[in-house]
């Protein structure tokens, strides 16, 4: 099934199944039951396919990646946080820090998890059974706030408002037996600077729930960012950070296209 969140003419926020061209309101808890209805919704504007409670990164989760950024590959996932007020509804620009300044901004198309259920200590046999769904995701990341000014940590660089971008859809992990095999894209003004398949990942995403969920609870409505392949516009010669009006595309086949324009903050 295919989850959205729009905002219909009446300006209520609903959730609704997409089907083919038409969108059939849920009513529930997505977490935990509800109904497709036969009311057909008049979308005006899609949102993220959630609101997260929590969203986790992870870092250099793709060989070739690791390589273009320096890096050895890692023991373990190495794990950040991003801020749930950074998330960013398809279609809407991704906005360019002034306040704060960074002329570093960069896209990281990826797989995004959203956990269904709370967990703790699961194992990778069972984390898959604690997923309702997936879908694209950016971890836009401001590489000067990232790595100079950060004081030594990832958050305030990947956490400006509008630094995760999530959509279009949600797909219920029904329709994804194996989120190892999905071929990923990321379309930077109609070229693409970033093609992989997630089977690529150093850590599956079955790995990275046992690991979060070590000692720790994931409640309903995470969201895990399962990291970035090779391509990323700082490992570029010369580097290509995004600039005002350009478009970024994540193309995650089976799970959708998220597109995002890109504008500078104003006063």
């Amino acid at each position: 099934m295919n989850i959205v969140r729009v905002k219909n003419s009446s300006g209520e926020v609903c959730y609704g199944a997409e089907e083919k061209h038409a969108v059939r309101r849920i009513v529930g808890d997505i977490f935990a039951e509800f109904t497709v209805t036969d009311e057909l919704l008049d979308p005006v504007r899609r949102l993220a396919p959630i609101e997260p409670v929590q969203i986790y990164g992870i870092g250099l989760n793709y060989r070739k990646h690791a390589a273009e950024m320096g890096t050895a590959i890692p023991e373990y996932p190495v794990v950040f946080t991003k801020s749930i007020t950074s998330v960013a509804d398809p279609d809407q620009p991704i906005i360019l820090p002034r306040h704060l300044h960074s002329d570093q901004v960069d896209y990281e198309g990826e797989l995004a998890v959203v956990i269904g259920k709370r967990c703790k200590n699961v194992s990778a046999a069972e984390a898959l059974e604690y997923v309702l769904g997936y879908t694209c995701a950016n971890d836009v990341s401001a590489r000067d706030w990232q790595k100079v000014y950060g004081g030594g940590q990832w958050i305030k660089g990947k956490s400006f408002d509008s630094f995760c971008p999530l959509g279009p859809m949600l797909v219920t992990a029904d329709a994804v037996p194996d989120p190892q095999i999905l071929p990923l894209r990321t379309i930077l003004n109609g070229r693409i600077v970033q093609e992989s398949f997630t089977g690529d990942m150093i850590f599956s995403v079955a790995e990275l729930i046992a690991f979060l969920s070590g000692s720790t609870t994931l409640l309903p409505g995470t969201v895990i960012l399962t990291g970035t392949p090779p391509g990323v516009g700082m490992a570029a010669t010369p580097p290509q950070f995004l600039k005002p009006g350009d478009e970024v595309v994540v193309d995650i086949t089976g799970i959708g296209m998220l597109h995002n324009t890109v504008a500078t903050e104003q006063p």
